[in-house]
């Protein structure tokens, strides 16, 4: 089987070349190899390479720089799923999509499901939405993935980021009115290649495509899971200036920043569970492994 992957050098394409090579063979680009807000170049790499399998995780992931710099993640984020799935589709391909929380308005008071109407509250978060939009509207097989809150041993994250600043600093302030599950990037990768296996086995005959969330299981906010990090990199012998105690949770009020975030991140992942018997681990349980990696 033959994949087509975009954003290589992300953190989800980054664990996606590793999880996808035991499927099949995995071409890999990244922006520099094809421009996604160019869609005459995606429709090129497409034809060139001729995948049973696009599998696209690159974004525009610069959620505040977004709010000024709005043409460029429109067609990265809301234009690139589209021209995708309209290549996949003269293809007869599928298409693997990644999009995230940030389509919803945080404002529910429980985990947010497939059926629930989006309402981004930011530039990043509409157009992920018009991305999926864009997918869906090609006619192409695909699968959307809705995730949050991802890290991995590859690439910039909130957990990199904590460590780096709880070695250099007595103190940090951190946002404790903001709930979700922090993500593996390897879990994503994981999943994806067990669904993919899933639709390679069924030759696609009766699928079920469409939409789904995937995130770990659990729930924390961002001032919890920067107490976590912390107080594992310290179990594990990391020398750092700061501990858990001297991280002091803060409201989102208190750290204004020009992007809006949700302040209900979960999602339920029920669908994508029962739909192909997959059962999703805690949130520690991968940042116990990337931590291992890292530190």
């Amino acid at each position: 089987m033959g994949f087509l992957l975009t954003g290589k050098n992300g953190q989800v394409g980054f664990e996606l070349q590793r999880s996808l090579s035991v499927l099949g063979d995995v071409v890999a680009v990244d922006h520099e190899e094809c421009n996604l807000a160019d869609p005459a170049a995606i429709q090129r790499l497409v034809a060139d390479v001729k995948p049973q399998v696009i599998v696209n995780p690159a974004a525009y992931t610069a959620v505040d720089k977004a709010e000024s710099d709005q043409d460029l993640p429109q067609a990265v984020n809301g234009g690139a799923p589209g021209v995708f799935g309209e290549a996949a589709k003269r293809l007869g391909a599928l298409v693997v999509h990644y999009s995230t929380d940030y389509v919803f308005d945080g404002t529910k008071q429980g985990s947010y499901s497939e059926e629930d109407i989006p309402n981004p509250q930011s530039v990043y978060g509409r157009t992920k939405l018009a991305g999926e939009q864009a997918l869906a509207a090609s006619a192409a097989d695909h699968l959307i993935f809705r995730t949050s809150w991802v890290f991995g041993a590859h690439g910039g994250n909130f957990a990199k980021t904590m460590l780096r600043l709880a070695g250099e600093r007595d103190s940090l302030k951190v946002v404790a009115d903001q709930f979700g599950a922090p993500t593996s990037a390897a879990l994503l990768a994981d999943i994806t290649a067990q669904i993919i296996g899933q639709w390679q086995h069924r030759q696609g005959q009766s699928f079920p495509y469409g939409l789904y969330h995937l995130v770990a299981s659990g729930c924390t906010n961002w001032h919890e899971y920067a107490c976590t990090v912390i107080r594992d990199a310290q179990a594990a012998g990391k020398p750092l200036k700061l501990g858990p105690d001297d991280v002091q949770p803060i409201t989102t009020a208190e750290y204004p920043v020009p992007a809006p975030r949700p302040a209900n991140s979960r999602l339920a992942t029920r669908r994508l569970q029962e739909t192909f018997g997959l059962t999703l681990p805690d949130w520690h349980d991968g940042l116990a492994h990337v931590l291992q990696q890292i530190l």
